[in-house]
């Protein structure tokens, strides 16, 4: 049977002699290798700081707390527990199973009867973790089976949680190598449920590009919020991650002195191409239209136009690679082909001959009904950006076109073309 955490708070602590020493005030865990964190320490309350009473000297933790030994030794801290109390129990934490966040109601804690080491095993998030810290739940458990029903018990596994906020220096690493296992649009959903201190303090966890992926999910009123709260470069480095046109949206909700600090903090390029794309209206093609995506120059055959793409800077930046882009020496737009269509094709076949020549285009200052009008009338997944010379800008994709149109747990549900 598992030990509940919640039912050792405040409980005696006594030697072997039978001398009480103490209570309970707090259990302190570290990481261990077989995936469960080990017991450290038992925390005793005391007048000013709490004594520490190393887990090799406890000997059961119940029925009693009862030590093995009449000679207190004090634990010194590494600086790598986890205090369940102070750090986990009543906190928000994310079940990287569910996807969701959930509060810590109490931790379930086991003894390995080989080794006599104590691990903790799980959180306990449902109904019958309530009653049982208020004393109820002999009673309710009792009243529930008159009506043939249990009170709920929901038992996370440790293995799928990530505490929230992760403090110390262990916890960062392990909350870091968990939420990597999460997609970004749930992490942003769990953010959005968060308080603004914490969705903050969980945001700082991931990696940047993990970050970056997440704030573009995230709420729009919230995207500035979270930026705002970032050292500027930590922020400026987040930016650079986003893409284009995601990064003028946010850089757009900025007071303007912010924004300039932002934009100077950012590497040159990513910086230029957003602060071209904040030229322009937000319900414009130029608005929402990103600068990544891909071309090659005019006059390549369908086999020289694939190791062209292979070795381009620009077609490693679009992740999706779907249209390929035929511009001359002016960067003007000759033509568009799928990738489809260059991979199917024979190396030598001219890629004039399998693009097309005539593609539907925009220019920037188009609003953006109309893009997402074309887009629906021709299904399209990008509309391409060309200015009066037809020199490419950029493109708009179809998740940006119809981005005001539609709720945005819906856009969320289409199939991420860009």
């Amino acid at each position: 049977m598992p030990i509940h955490f919640s039912q050792l708070l405040g409980k005696p602590v006594w030697d072997a002699q039978g001398r009480r020493l103490g209570r309970c005030q707090d259990l302190l865990f570290a990481e261990g290798r077989r995936g469960f964190p080990i017991l450290r320490a038992l925390a005793l309350k005391g007048r000013v700081h709490p004594l520490l009473i190393p887990a090799e000297d406890i000997a059961h933790l119940q029925p009693s707390i009862i030590l093995r030994t009449s000679e207190v030794r004090e634990y010194s801290p590494d600086g790598d527990e986890l205090w369940l109390r102070e750090q986990v129990l009543d906190r928000q934490i994310v079940d990287i199973e569910g996807r969701r966040l959930v509060r810590a109601n109490d931790l379930q804690i086991i003894r390995n009867g080989s080794e006599g080491r104590f691990y903790l095993v799980g959180v306990e998030t449902g109904t019958r973790s309530l009653l049982r810290r208020i004393g109820l739940e002999g009673v309710s458990a009792g009243l529930l089976a008159l009506a043939g029903r249990r009170p709920a018990t929901k038992v996370i596994p440790w293995q799928d949680v990530a505490s929230v906020p992760a403090d110390a220096p262990i916890r960062l690493r392990v909350a870091r190598e968990k939420l990597r296992e999460i997609d970004p649009v749930d992490i942003a959903d769990i953010i959005s449920d968060m308080d603004r201190s914490s969705g903050q303090s969980l945001l700082e966890t991931l990696d940047t590009e993990t970050a970056a992926d997440t704030i573009q999910e995230v709420h729009p009123e919230m995207q500035a919020a979270l930026i705002s709260a970032m050292e500027p470069e930590k922020a400026a480095d987040l930016l650079e991650e986003m893409d284009p046109d995601a990064a003028a949206d946010v850089l757009a909700d900025l007071p303007a002195e912010d924004r300039a600090n932002l934009l100077a903090l950012m590497d040159r390029p990513e910086a230029t191409d957003v602060q071209k794309l904040l030229e322009y209206p937000e319900d414009t093609a130029g608005g929402i239209m990103t600068t990544e995506y891909s071309v090659i120059p005019a006059g390549l055959s369908a086999g020289e136009a694939l190791e062209y793409l292979r070795q381009s800077p620009r077609a490693q930046e679009d992740e999706a690679l779907y249209y390929v882009h035929v511009v001359d020496e002016a960067g003007r737009l000759q033509g568009i082909v799928s990738l489809r269509d260059l991979v199917m094709a024979e190396p030598r076949v001219p890629v004039r001959e399998i693009m097309v020549e005539r593609p539907i285009t925009v220019d920037p200052l188009t609003p953006q009904r109309e893009v997402a009008r074309l887009v629906a009338r021709y299904n399209l997944l990008a509309v391409p950006v060309v200015d009066e010379d037809r020199v490419l800008q950029g493109i708009v994709t179809v998740d940006d076109a119809i981005d005001a149109f539609i709720p945005t747990a819906w856009k969320k549900r289409l199939p991420r073309f860009y």
